[in-house]
């Protein structure tokens, strides 16, 4: 038995029973997981109906369908989590955690302890598609500043067979610094944060070093958290010499999307049921892309059903048990409001000015802020600060995609501010009203 198995069973996770649990789904016929989806999306439905009361509460329609159940933002679900909670549950018989709060609405959510050991034997499968689960991982996530939070995640890393990276420090010596442990430790996979790791391979396609070379146990990289742009994944392969590997999840529900080995990005049907919806709740058709809207199927301590993750994509339906992610825009509440009245996704705006300045070679890492109808600051790390030929070449892109008498303002620093967690947020609007 792995050590993660070991220490869900230690804190009374039932792992062996959702792992039966998942296989008895994934070996239903189209027909029996059609229907199995269906039951599963009434019985929960259901369950927190009679015994929670704050979804209760939420639904006004009692003699509900399910397109008439109200659609749950963080915001509806920014009250004390103890109010949350079905009755039978209590803060000290399930799983808890926060929310990274990457969006600005971090929150407390639960998970009954045999759905969160649902969501390991997901991940668990999911790796294993590609034989990476429990293997040798460098690290590249960030870490609490607390002495109690640091060393609970040190240690978590010494028997989960990870070392952990420094994501706050992207300096040149520290990324040398991470080369000479790749030449040192036998990796099998990169694991972190898309903006860490394309800075990195950056650093060695300039040094025309390829990881790979450093490292011969070296098979993959699962990115996650943040956009992976096809320049970036052309990066990283180039840098690091291994396939890459795309994932979507969200703590609060699950792994929500992984890349298999034919690079179609598999949605997870066996825990999750995921809806795409327009701004007015309607669902849409296969490949349009709207507001993910995602129901946890099995958690029955906290209701999430039918919850706006606040990503907007798209999904082509295979058949009832399969489904493939072919678009993920980011956040929707990260959108650009123009003068004109124009709404462009802030990903639009960071992708245009981003494709441009890689043209040299020259930039690291990008982040756009919104401060103005018409006024953004593009904060840029860079080995030269960009010289007004390069400024006035975005500039008229800008205009080209977007429309004329923006203001842009160019900030060099040595370092881009990131979340607590060490995620990277690549645009912000700061805007009140969107």
């Amino acid at each position: 038995m792995n050590f993660i198995d070991f220490s869900l069973k230690l804190n009374n996770f039932p792992i062996s029973k959702a792992q039966e649990k998942l296989k008895a789904i994934q070996e239903l016929n189209n027909k029996e997981y059609a229907l199995n989806i269906e039951k599963q999306k009434k019985e929960i439905v259901n369950y927190h109906l009679e015994n929670n009361s704050f979804y209760n509460n939420l639904v006004k329609n009692k003699d509900w369908t399910w397109n008439s159940l109200p659609v749950l933002t963080k915001k509806d679900l920014q009250v004390p989590l103890k109010n949350r909670l079905s009755k039978e549950y209590s803060l000290k018989n399930i799983f808890k955690n926060k929310t990274s709060g990457s969006t600005g609405n971090p929150f407390y959510f639960a998970k009954d302890k045999f759905s969160h050991a649902l969501t390991w034997s997901v991940i668990k499968n999911r790796f294993n598609w590609h034989d990476l689960y429990n293997k040798k991982q460098a690290r590249f996530y960030g870490i609490p500043n607390d002495f109690f939070g640091k060393s609970k995640e040190q240690i978590k890393d010494f028997f989960l067979n990870r070392y952990r990276f420094n994501v706050f420090d992207l300096s040149d010596s520290a990324l040398e610094n991470w080369i000479s442990i790749f030449k040192s430790k036998k990796f099998i996979y990169l694991n972190g944060y898309t903006t860490v790791l394309v800075a990195f391979s950056k650093y060695l396609i300039a040094k025309d070093i390829t990881l790979k070379q450093l490292c011969p146990t070296l098979k993959a990289c699962v990115v996650t958290s943040e956009m992976l742009f096809d320049n970036d994944k052309k990066n990283l392969e180039k840098g690091f010499g291994v396939k890459i590997i795309n994932e979507y999840g969200a703590s609060e529900l699950d792994l929500i999307a992984f890349q298999d080995n034919n690079n179609n990005w598999i949605i997870n049907t066996e825990t999750l049921f995921v809806e795409v919806l327009d701004d007015n709740n309607k669902v849409l058709n296969d490949g349009e892309v709207g507001n993910l809207i995602i129901t946890s199927l099995y958690n029955k301590a906290h209701p999430f059903i039918r919850y706006k993750i606040g990503d907007k994509g798209a999904l082509k339906k295979i058949n009832s048990k399969k489904t493939i992610l072919v678009k993920l825009e980011g956040r929707s509440e990260d959108l650009v409001k123009l003068p004109s009245g124009r709404v462009a996704p802030g990903l639009t705006f960071y992708y245009i000015t981003k494709s441009i300045m890689e043209d040299s070679d020259n930039i690291k890492e990008i982040k756009i802020v919104q401060t103005k109808l018409n006024a953004f600051k593009i904060y840029y790390v860079a080995n030269t600060i960009l010289q007004n030929t390069k400024k006035e070449i975005i500039s008229k892109a800008l205009i080209e995609y977007l429309e004329p008498n923006l203001e842009l303002e160019f900030i060099y620093s040595e370092k881009l501010e990131r979340t607590k967690s060490g995620k990277l947020k690549q645009f912000t609007s700061l805007l009140k009203e969107l």
